[in-house]
């Protein structure tokens, strides 16, 4: 029997997967987890073939989650399943280690047919991936990422100088999720730090 996990903060996308993976013979949801740490203190003391995992989560960063499990438990297969759609965070999780990226909004046929590849051994990834990784890039560097309206607050506040305590008391958002949202501008950007994030967010004239 197959055992997966699903790590996903929001209840109708885990009851969807769950639902759909449930379905296939041989295969059981182990459990499922709003966190990375829940996720991490199963897998010390449960067998865990498969992990399909978001990338915004409340505690943690999917790409420092999903290398955590390569790293830990190196047979374990890593399915990212995200709305993120920008061409540096899907490159940046296969090299992390993940087998597969699919969107949220991918049909279930699509879905199975992923997952049954990364079962195989293979990297997979769905249609729509497929072409956003395909598409002609003229100029790299002059890509511009796609931000949320609390990922563009968060990072003008940066650029102001504030601290994560500061700017998490200003929105009313706990310091953790600060750190989160810090985490993935930083992927997004492409960058290792926040100097080098207010500096790249200049060139692109997003600050």
């Amino acid at each position: 029997m197959l055992q997966i996990a699903i790590v996903d903060d929001h209840p109708i996308v885990v009851k969807g997967l769950k639902d759909l993976l449930e379905t296939v013979p041989g295969w059981a949801v182990a459990g499922c987890f709003h966190t990375g740490s829940g996720l991490l203190s199963f897998m010390e003391d449960n067998e865990v073939q498969l992990v399909l995992l978001d990338i915004s989560l409340p505690d943690t960063n999917g790409m420092l989650l999903c290398r955590d499990i390569r790293r830990r438990w190196p047979d374990t297969r890593v399915v990212v399943v995200s709305n993120l759609s920008d061409r540096s965070i899907i490159r940046q999780m296969l090299q992390e280690g993940a087998a597969g990226y699919l969107l949220k909004t991918a049909g279930p046929e699509d879905m199975l047919a992923c997952i049954h590849e990364v079962l195989k051994g293979n990297i997979s990834i769905s249609r729509e991936v497929q072409e956003i990784i395909s598409r002609p890039e003229l100029d790299t560097g002059a890509v511009i990422p796609e931000l949320t309206k609390r990922e563009k607050q968060i990072l003008q506040l940066l650029a102001e100088g504030k601290r994560s305590a500061d700017i998490a008391q200003e929105l009313f958002i706990s310091p953790l999720t600060v750190k989160t949202h810090r985490a993935t501008l930083l992927q997004k950007f492409g960058v290792s730090n926040i100097v080098a994030l207010v500096k790249r967010a200049q060139e692109l004239r997003l600050l």
